[in-house]
């Protein structure tokens, strides 16, 4: 690879092993990557000349935000590390803000202006994966996915351009953009509409007994709740001091109304075993998670299971979730209600087609030392099962790192769809560290 040429094109660093700085630059929130080259762009003109270098060497690019995906670890190729563009800008509702930035830094600028985009539980996550991959966060049901917000980008194609994309100009690149991944560029800019958000009612609530009865009220109370309300449902194991084992629900309602949101919550709250812990007013940036970075003293286990998007949550499926966590002592069981405004889109206005979904749905059991290939195929053919009755994966919670997942992530219209806007912008398929969807 010709390193000395790229040096002289980009005025951040390039990184390549063995040099200083090389292991902190390849270790990344999720793991440690082992990259052929990394470069630390310190402008667009700097993204588009990695691209432009990347695409001559015939080199694979990977894109890092908040580097909070799996694809960091896989070897070799040139990874794009975006962590100093991450400026943000306010112009009335309309946020303009860098693919470097992190949703925990778009929270809090926000917040200070009184609004708020959707933007999944955790403060470290780049905005950029979340986005192109949907983005399921806490005001799915009023707001619908982050990439329902979405307005525009600003992108580095596999030929090095830099071009403006919105509905308006590039619709059908637009389109892909909204749940295709980062199969179609380098998104160095995204513009958000944003919306008033002064507050949030958030807490919660702790469970005790069968989760049978309790999953099926949360199920019935959301089909008629107000779209201010989204809440997730998590059992887990004991795990480390910040997680505790059992059962919880967690609630999110726009604006500062408790009362309200103890309303909608009352067929949930007068069941027998469940507790509020703590329901009360904060800032929304307040609400988002803060995960520990990877630690390669103490990596985790494997995971055997998955997700999917729940149609219709029938007792039956309901009942086969809640048998997997009993099943299986270390694993973990998340639900996430979805409808409302993430189901207004029509399932062709944006490449992430599942609109029919009601609730996300993830079960997975730990792959610890010990497991045997038996036990471990069973816990997969358990949850094969269960993943059965869904209609779709949201590749934003799966780490796998092989095209398996492609196929049940997209409907073929979709799959053959998003393999025309490949080969117009990225036909040599530059951008393949990722749910890749190949040319057509």
């Amino acid at each position: 690879m010709r390193i000395e040429e790229l040096r002289e094109q980009v005025a951040g660093r390039v990184i390549a092993p063995a040099e200083d700085g090389w292991d902190a630059a390849r270790l990344f929130h999720s793991g440690i990557g082992e990259p052929a080259l990394i470069v630390r762009a310190a402008s667009v003109a700097d993204v588009a000349a990695a691209v432009r270098w990347a695409s001559a060497e015939g080199v694979a690019v990977a894109v890092r935000g908040g580097g909070h995906s799996a694809w960091g670890t896989v070897a070799g190729g040139l990874t794009i590390d975006l962590g100093e563009l991450t400026d943000i800008e306010i112009d009335g509702t309309l946020v303009r803000v860098g693919g470097g930035a992190t949703w925990g830094a778009v929270a809090g600028t926000l917040s200070e202006a009184g609004l708020g985009v959707s933007s999944g539980d955790t403060a470290s996550v780049g905005v950029g994966g979340l986005t192109l991959g949907g983005g399921i966060g806490w005001m799915v049901r009023a707001w619908g996915l982050a990439a329902d917000q979405l307005t525009g980008v600003q992108l580095v194609t596999a030929a090095g351009d830099v071009v403006e994309v919105s509905a308006a100009s590039h619709p059908e690149l637009f389109w892909a953009l909204r749940g295709g991944g980062g199969n179609f560029g380098v998104v160095t800019r995204f513009d958000y509409r944003a919306h008033e958000l002064p507050a949030v009612v958030f807490g919660e609530l702790s469970l005790q007994g069968d989760a049978r009865p309790v999953l099926r009220a949360l199920r019935d109370t959301l089909r008629g709740a107000p779209r201010e309300l989204t809440v997730t449902y998590a059992d887990v194991p004991a795990m480390d001091p910040s997680a505790p084992a059992g059962a919880t629900i967690t609630a999110c309602w726009i604006g500062d109304d408790v009362d309200a949101a103890r309303a909608a919550l009352g067929p949930v709250l007068a069941l027998s075993g469940v507790e509020v812990n703590d329901l009360g007013v904060r800032p929304y940036p307040d609400i988002l998670l803060e995960m520990p970075e990877f630690d390669p003293n103490q990596p985790m286990p494997g995971f055997i299971g998955g997700n999917t998007l729940l149609t219709d949550a029938d007792d039956d499926v309901l009942d086969a979730l809640a048998t997997f966590r009993e099943s299986n002592p270390a694993s973990v069981l998340f639900l996430r209600s979805l409808g409302g405004a993430y189901g207004d889109v029509p399932d062709d206005a944006t490449a992430f087609s599942p609109r029919g979904a009601t609730w996300f749905a993830m079960a997975g059991a730990f792959d610890l030392p010990g497991t045997t290939t038996e036990q471990r195929a069973a816990v997969e053919d358990e949850w094969a099962r269960i993943e059965a009755r869904g209609g779709g994966v949201y590749g934003n919670f799966t780490q796998a790192v092989d095209g398996s997942v492609v196929a049940k992530m997209y409907s073929p219209e979709t799959s053959a769809r998003l393999a025309k806007v490949k080969r117009e912008w990225d036909p040599g398929n530059v951008f393949s560290r990722n749910h890749n969807v190949a040319p057509a």
